[in-house]
């Protein structure tokens, strides 16, 4: 099955399928609440906008700033344009514990400790992902409101670890975008919709939209997302981000509400590469909780930050798939602006053929999701403070709350994969069989003939509107499936905008090679300065 019919007929994004973006569908003032309202006299003039880690770090150092002034700084701005403001609706908790946390972090500082780049730094993180705090974790549903965790997720005790200042909790498309077969991607029944900061009037793409906003929007220094297919590369794609996609296995799953065991991770979205590359290496480690990180070891690092020199495109091979032109001339100008960048920096280019044979697995990597998401969300819920405790008892839920948990769309995804009948099953094993394991050989097999060091394309076409009425409506531009269903890193960077909204450029490669795949978009980054600070258009401008 074709990539594009695929994600038509299952929306399978975020922790899962991700809202494919496609060319603006309308040029409307209005969201799809009717709100009328637009920032036309508003002014951003943030005193942190586009801050690094690495500033924040020095001053902190140099005694001008505190933790508990930046973490306030934040708390005020997600007030004014989270909440008020543009509205854009990204953050769906707020941590009560930040001041306290980040206070806790001045005092280490002031005695001397500093645990590492993270210390003091406000981050935001999705909320399907566990915290042992105050706030929920619900994957954006009503059906798990008021579900406390009892145990960080691993990653949040890395997080903890490191001195970074957990802020808060931020919206999703509902169940990583795995409920509906037409959902708007940004939307939850608990959070309601998230808007771009760059055109408010179009979709955030998903699943990990919230963090995809608020890291655009300056509201943290950086976020954590998740993704089975698409759900950060998408996000920072439109909203001109630096998201990693790491190798299935890097960072743990355990505390991560499940969509795949085959395909979920989590991982970092920042305004730069060196950022998110800080936040990547900080964030692995073994977990007994999930085996897969055993797979790590002697492979991953803690530091993916070391060494940046913006030499890391001189002598590399680069593979793309040119046949897969965009019937959108300007978005082939951006990719061939950004081929011509990447051999000026002394990488070259070769022509291959790979994406319509990864496409042909559509089928195969559906089926896979729909029966290892029955088996994980039932694992989790079993275990979990949540009101229900199976996908049989969310269904039913929904149903008997359909007005406020079923609005827009409705459940088709989960009542596909209540169907499903275990692990076990020849169906199952057939398709990991010939889509997981037939993806990794497709990708392995190009790059091993052809000596590449890595892969690109366009990530994805810009953002879609907003759209409760027909769902996210897609193009053929996006170059998620890939990585997703083989498991293997991705990297999404800014490359450039078309009718004011941003286009992400796609590197990704085999398994482990975070470090070079890092390497090379820090060149390509340093080289060009694509990423712009978003305007909070209330409308697409007219071009």
């Amino acid at each position: 099955m074709k990539r594009r019919s695929f994600i038509q007929n299952t929306t399978a994004a975020g922790f899962s399928l991700t809202a494919v973006a496609a060319l603006p569908a309308c040029n409307s003032g209005q969201d799809s609440s009717g709100n009328k309202e637009t920032p036309d006299n508003f002014k951003d003039d943030f005193e942190f906008a586009e801050a690094t880690i690495g500033d924040l770090q020095e001053r902190m150092a140099g005694g001008k700033l505190t933790a508990e002034a930046l973490t306030q700084a934040y708390l005020d701005r997600i007030a004014a344009i989270d909440k008020a403001g543009p509205k854009l609706n990204s953050v769906i908790e707020l941590n009560p514990d930040a001041l306290s946390i980040a206070r806790q972090m001045d005092n280490e500082r002031k005695a001397g400790k500093v645990r590492g780049p993270m210390h003091g730094i406000p981050v935001l993180i999705k909320d399907n992902i566990d915290t042992a705090d105050k706030m929920q974790t619900t994957a954006g549903t009503l059906a798990l409101e008021g579900n406390m965790a009892k145990q960080d997720a691993f990653i949040v005790e890395k997080l903890r670890q490191a001195g970074a200042v957990l802020l808060g909790k931020t919206n999703l498309s509902e169940w990583a975008n795995f409920r509906s077969t037409a959902s708007c991607s940004g939307w939850s029944s608990r959070g309601g919709q998230t808007k771009m900061p760059y055109v408010l009037t179009h979709n955030p793409c998903g699943s990990s939209s919230g963090t995809g906003t608020a890291v655009a929007a300056n509201l943290c220094v950086a976020g954590i997302g998740t993704e089975t297919d698409g759900s950060i590369t998408c996000p920072a794609s439109v909203n001109a981000l630096v998201g990693i996609k790491p190798t299935v296995g890097l960072w743990s799953r355990s505390g991560i509400i499940p969509i795949s065991a085959t395909q979920d991770t989590a991982g970092p979205m920042a305004r730069t590469v060196k950022d998110a590359a800080i936040l990547l290496g900080i964030c692995t480690g073994n977990d007994s909780r999930d085996p897969i990180t055993n797979e790590s070891n002697g492979k991953a690092l803690t530091d993916y930050a070391a060494g940046l020199d913006g030499k890391g495109l001189q002598g590399k091979r680069i593979g793309v798939d040119l046949k897969r032109r965009s019937k959108h001339h300007q978005l082939n100008f951006l990719l061939d602006k950004a081929l011509e960048k990447i051999k000026e920096l002394g990488a070259e280019i070769v022509e291959v053929e790979y994406v319509e044979a990864i496409e042909k697995l559509g089928d195969y990597e559906l089926k896979i999701l729909q029966y290892e998401f029955k088996d994980g969300v039932n694992k989790y819920l079993s275990m979990a403070n949540a009101k229900v405790k199976n996908l049989t008892e969310v269904i039913a839920f929904n149903k008997t709350n359909e007005d406020k948990a079923m609005p827009f769309f409705k459940q088709e995804q989960l009542e596909n994969c209540e169907k499903t009948d275990g692990l076990e099953a020849a169906a199952y094993k057939e398709a990991l069989e010939k889509g997981r394991d037939a993806s990794r050989k497709i990708l392995t097999g190009v790059m091993e003939k052809d000596n590449l060091d890595a892969l690109a394309g366009i990530t994805m076409g810009p953002a879609c509107a907003i759209d409760m009425l027909y769902g996210d409506r897609y193009s053929n531009d996006f170059l998620t499936q890939p990585a997703a269903m083989a498991g293997y890193p991705h990297i999404s960077l800014p490359m450039g905008q078309m009718f004011a909204l941003p286009v992400g450029l796609s590197l990704f490669g085999v398994p482990y090679t975070e470090a070079k795949l890092i390497q090379m978009a820090y060149a390509f980054e340093q080289a060009t300065s694509h990423r712009q600070v978003p305007p909070f258009f209330p409308v697409l401008p007219d071009q």
